[in-house]
């Protein structure tokens, strides 16, 4: 059986302020991506260790952020569960991004320039060098086709329940062991719209507040104790005349 740690008043004032300031991480990095196509914001619990000291613990919110139509038909977006698959150089990536670009190679990218996975690769688009692009289609399915003529099949991943994802940055999450695509005839893919973030700037901002309070209380509680101490090794300990 391992030692058990008795928390004290200072111990448990330092595990409050990195508990406060990992909230203050995830709300900063929730309210620097409200823009971001497809993200998925982050929520922070408090658990217990030690018998009494927080620590903290994020997990992602993966519900289904605002579709709002572009009519662009280089922007798709995923309507319930669901992941594109893109290829980055850390290797495979999922993404709910949907703001599609073509690079000079021809081949679909998101955003960042990373390829967008078809189930047989990248997904080639026009020629190489070939500035010209035809009429895009993307089907309910995940059907790409070019002037009509079909190009690939967009490789659309889910993850099994229960399953936690680790993000990557710019809205990448890293796929887990266990990969599991979604059949063709449960995807629901929308061309000319794209998945806006789901999280609530406004939410985020009065979340914000309130760290911001609680961290301050906090600080002024670790410096009430630290004149305690100061007080008790000055002033109590001094031998009596």
């Amino acid at each position: 059986m391992g030692t058990s740690v008795r928390p004290n008043g200072m111990s448990s004032a330092a595990a409050a302020l990195r508990y406060w300031e990992r909230r203050q991480e995830v709300a900063s990095n929730n309210l620097a991506n409200v823009s971001t196509d497809g993200f998925k914001g982050q929520k922070v619990f408090a658990t217990m260790v030690e018998g009494a000291l927080p620590a903290a613990s994020a997990v992602t919110d993966f519900s289904q952020g605002t579709l709002q139509i572009t009519n662009n038909p280089r922007d798709v977006a995923l309507q319930g569960n669901g992941f594109f698959v893109v290829k980055t150089p850390n290797g495979e990536r999922y993404t709910r991004g949907g703001s599609l670009r073509v690079n000079d190679a021809g081949d679909l990218t998101d955003g960042s320039g990373n390829q967008i996975l078809g189930d047989n690769g990248p997904i080639r688009v026009t020629s190489q060098g070939d500035d010209e692009v035809g009429n895009i289609q993307i089907s309910r399915s995940g059907t790409v086709t070019v002037d009509n003529a079909e190009v690939g099949h967009l490789r659309i991943e889910t993850i099994p329940d229960k399953t936690t994802l680790a993000t990557e940055g710019s809205g990448l999450f890293i796929p887990p062991a266990q990969r599991q695509r979604i059949d063709p005839d449960a995807r629901i893919v929308r061309q000319g719209a794209l998945e806006q973030s789901n999280v609530t700037p406004i939410s985020e901002m009065v979340d914000m507040i309130s760290i911001q309070r609680s961290y301050t209380a906090v600080q002024q509680a670790v410096t009430s104790l630290d004149a305690a101490r100061q007080i008790a090794t000055t002033e109590l300990a001094r031998p009596a005349n």
